[in-house]
């Protein structure tokens, strides 16, 4: 009984941290979407993608893992933002205001970053090939 048990442990185990963990709050993620305010909020794992975030107020939130594929959020307020390991390919963040934002190992592929504030954000390992940037000081490869 006992070596049944192990056994089945150290099987289960090592599948519960292989699987990606979608921790998002779905109450948050509602708030977001019916009122475009969600300051603090907890939508880490979300899946996002085509959502009109345009002017959304994203101060704080957790979006670490979130799926924002061609999501608009055009003069979002992501300040102090952790977008580690997001997926923003095609998204469109002109004006976005990213300050103090984490966005480490995020997917901007063929994202449109015009005239956004990245004052003091993290961008390591960022993918952006492709991406379009105009008036914003994010450096892509070189010397």
């Amino acid at each position: 009984m006992k070596r049944t048990l192990l056994a089945g442990a150290a099987v289960a185990l090592p599948l519960a941290f292989a699987m990606p963990a979608l921790a998002e709050n779905p109450a948050h993620v509602q708030q977001l979407l019916e009122t475009n305010l969600c300051q603090s909020c907890d939508l880490s794992g979300a899946d996002l993608t085509q959502a009109h975030l345009i002017g959304a107020d994203l101060r704080d939130a957790n979006l670490a893992g979130a799926t924002l594929v061609e999501a608009n959020l055009e003069g979002a307020d992501l300040s102090r933002a952790d977008l580690t390991g997001a997926n923003l390919t095609q998204a469109f963040l002109t004006n976005a205001l990213l300050t103090d934002a984490t966005l480490d190992w995020a997917n901007l592929t063929d994202a449109t970053i015009y005239f956004a504030d990245v004052t003091g954000a993290s961008l390591l390992n960022a993918e952006l090939t492709g991406a379009e940037i105009v008036g914003t000081p994010i450096s892509v490869g070189g010397d």
